[in-house]
């Protein structure tokens, strides 16, 4: 007995020099963080986060993907400069891009499915963490302005297909075939010769102006973000894509940041991309570096990277920017009270 009595002290001991050795070793930050980013963070006290801190001096400042951010850019800073929402301004930006005759991946203008069908996606979220979203829409010019209908007159968040085309006429949305004649004659010409051969490959930097994202940070401090697209062409009858998916396509968080994603959805879907790019702000990391934590996550998780490019595009509390992509070539729209630019994303690889 006095034998066992001995090791069973001696057990409890190495376990409590153990125990103090981990509580140390978090206390003084000294933990990695294992969850295949391959990076380490260190160990944030219980009860405390690395929050951005708004700078008024930073504000407001509005960003989103690719070239035809910039008109979409200059609509939102009319209302952001006058101390309006961002809320109000991210929709007044897409509302530019969603009505734009010769955009082919935004709006009724935009390419159809392979079985001739421009269907429309969209979500929006806010500041207080509301959120709405609609999928598979048609005939609806403003997909945006729905999804902002259903954030705050309906008791769900994502609406679709034919539910969400009545949604939309029932809170008065006209129903409405192509932008223009000239648009119509466009789209249908492109889609019979496509039909000629009827393969579908994406193409880097072209098939992936599939969308418009948007987020913007106000006077006020807040933040709030929409996304819309019509989806990849001549995509699968029904498809959809990570842009009206909250957590895919766009994440808000107020104490925070906001990401949005562009490129092919699938890849986002699969790691909830938005939201990760927002959960690794939280934990310190800038948004450019954010971004590419995310880019990272994406390539590991594929074997062949061929004609498969995504995008982040993130904003924090601080007004702090950034992006990153798989390959080069994607680029994104800034407004800041200096300019309304167009800025380089950072890549992991060049596409010849």
């Amino acid at each position: 007995m006095g034998e066992m009595h001995r090791i069973m002290k001696k057990s409890r001991r190495d376990f409590l020099q153990l125990s103090a050795m981990g509580a140390g070793a978090v206390l003084l930050g000294g933990c990695t963080d294992n969850n295949s980013l391959g990076t380490q963070v260190a160990a944030v006290p219980e009860g405390e986060e690395r929050l951005p801190q708004f700078d008024p001096a930073k504000a407001p400042v509005v960003i989103s993907t690719w070239r035809h951010g910039m008109a979409a850019n200059a609509a939102a800073w009319a209302i952001l400069s006058n101390g309006g929402s961002a809320l109000d301004a991210v929709v007044a930006g897409l509302l530019v891009t969603e009505s734009e005759a010769d955009n082919r991946s935004v709006g009724l203008a935009g390419s159809p499915d392979r079985d001739g069908h421009t269907t429309l996606d969209a979500c929006i979220m806010d500041h207080e963490g509301r959120c709405g979203g609609v999928a598979f829409l048609e005939n609806i010019e403003h997909p945006i302005a729905v999804a902002r209908k259903v954030m705050e007159d309906a008791p769900h968040v994502l609406i679709v297909g034919e539910g969400a085309y009545q949604f939309a006429r029932e809170k008065g949305f006209p129903h409405k075939e192509y932008l223009t004649e000239e648009s119509r004659a466009e789209v249908q010409k492109a889609y019979q010769e496509w039909l000629k051969t009827s393969q579908y490959q994406p193409i880097i930097n072209r098939e992936n102006h599939d969308t418009i994202g948007m987020v913007a940070l106000d006077a006020q401090g807040n933040l709030s973000g929409a996304c819309t697209t019509s989806g990849m062409a001549y995509k699968l009858h029904g498809r959809v894509g990570d842009s009206p998916i909250i957590g895919a396509g766009l994440y808000v968080d107020n104490e925070v940041g906001a990401a949005t994603a562009t490129g092919v959805g699938e890849a986002v879907i699969r790691v909830a991309g938005s939201h990760l790019v927002v959960e690794l702000m939280r934990q310190g990391h800038s948004p450019a570096k954010a971004c590419k934590l995310a880019v990272d996550r994406i390539i590991r998780k594929h074997k062949n990277l061929e004609g498969l490019q995504v995008g982040f595009l993130a904003l924090n509390k601080a007004g702090e920017y950034g992006a990153y992509s798989i390959y080069q070539g994607f680029d994104f729209a800034l407004h800041t009270k200096a300019d309304n630019k167009m800025v380089d994303a950072g890549f992991d690889r060049k596409w010849d």
